[in-house]
């Protein structure tokens, strides 16, 4: 069994709940300790019930939570040697590091993690490829392309999130950005479009994929609607369970076995 629950996906925090037979972690810790204490309590779950905090990359909207959580809890923290450096600066005095090599596959009780790097503007991110009693789940998020490495990596994957930050149209209208961080946004570093996001997806797509979720949407330069719609008329006719997920509300979870 595997089963996957996103507390939150947005600019303003990220995380997951992963929980298999024997192994209960989070992806990311986006959210401020509290806020993260109540979303897990939400889904029957303590602090004290998780083995491990997957990081992808020091971004504060993936992390903001860590620096409280470290001084409450034990948790170990799993991330690559550059991104420990970073957020060292902020999480100190705490001994529950532990450091994979970028690539790398490793195990937390009865599941693997294999980790690849993929192309954001952060220190060494990564996206992840969680598996469990037969069954995969990527995640997918805050990339500017989808490389070779990034498709081969989620291919056989059964579920899969994956950003889809925003609407190219809305993007160029918004007027309170700047051009310079419209450019980052756009740029081979900085987000997926929808259209960006479908395309990956065609790519990555197989028989056995039955689940995707779309996240990451920004609040001003996307929707729902234009997300959905994008990825609807790429996959076609499809039995592929699609929604989106958002900052504000918990997802349903889903459950691979």
């Amino acid at each position: 069994m595997l089963e996957i629950t996103i507390l939150a996906s947005g600019s303003s925090g990220n995380a997951a709940l992963v929980r298999t037979e024997t192994a209960c972690f989070l992806v990311d810790a986006g959210l401020s300790t509290k806020e993260l204490t109540l979303r897990l309590a939400t889904c029957g779950v303590e602090p004290r019930d998780l083995c491990a905090i997957l990081v992808t990359h020091e971004h504060g909207d993936h992390t903001k939570g860590l620096t409280q959580w470290s001084k409450k809890h034990a948790t170990p923290i799993f991330c690559n040697r550059q991104t420990a450096t970073v957020l060292r600066e902020k999480v100190t005095d705490f001994a529950g590091w532990k450091i994979f090599e970028s690539g790398a596959e490793f195990t937390l009780e009865d599941t693997s993690v294999r980790s690849f790097l993929i192309p954001h503007d952060a220190v060494e991110p990564v996206g992840f490829v969680i598996r469990s009693g037969g069954n995969s789940f990527g995640f997918l998020t805050d990339l500017g392309h989808a490389t070779t490495l990034v498709t081969e990596s989620m291919r056989d994957v059964d579920g899969l999130l994956i950003e889809a930050n925003y609407d190219e149209a809305l993007l160029q209208q918004d007027t309170k950005r700047p051009w310079s961080i419209k450019q980052r946004i756009q740029s081979r570093h900085g987000h997926l479009s929808n259209a960006a996001a479908a395309e990956a997806v065609t790519q990555i797509r197989h028989d056995g994929l039955g689940h995707i979720l779309l996240g990451h949407l920004s609040r001003d330069c996307n929707s729902e609607e234009l997300a959905l719609g994008a990825m609807n008329r790429s996959l076609g006719a499809s039995a592929i369970s699609l929604f989106c997920v958002g900052p504000d509300v918990i997802s349903p979870s889903i459950r691979l076995c």
